[in-house]
């Protein structure tokens, strides 16, 4: 009985990371999703990481960034479309576990670029996607 509990819970752990990774793929080659959980709304690095993108929203926009905010069990998008999942879909895809504050930057190829544990500055942010392939081609074309 023991193990098939294990295996039973094996399964379902690969299902549930299957989902959303699947999910997110509505990013895939279009928009770069950056990801910011927090336990609850009063989180102090939520509070400053909103402050950081709002005063850089154009900046967001040109980069094709969808922030995905995370907030104990909500899930809301600025910028583009929200991901359609949960925010337990979304912590277990992106190894976001327990309640604590977390940044990820997700690429268009849908792989994880950046992961922080405190407020992501857009000067890092921004140095990390200009230095992408695809923003870089982007950049040549002057589109």
């Amino acid at each position: 009985m023991y193990k098939t509990r294990v295996q039973l819970g094996a399964v379902c752990a690969v299902l549930v990371a299957a989902l959303p990774a699947e999910a997110m793929s509505i990013y895939r080659w279009k928009s770069r999703p950056v990801i910011v959980f927090a336990g609850s709304g009063g989180d102090k690095a939520l509070a400053e990481q909103h402050r950081i993108f709002n005063r850089n929203r154009a900046g967001l926009a040109d980069r094709d960034i969808v922030v995905v905010w995370v907030t104990g069990n909500d899930v809301t998008a600025d910028l583009g479309p929200g991901p359609g999942l949960t925010a337990a879909q979304l912590r277990a895809r992106l190894g976001a576990t327990g309640n604590g504050f977390r940044v990820v930057l997700v690429g268009m190829d849908g792989s994880t670029k950046l992961t922080q544990s405190k407020p992501l500055s857009t000067t890092t942010l921004f140095a990390t996607i200009d230095a992408m392939p695809m923003r870089r081609e982007k950049l040549r074309r002057g589109s």
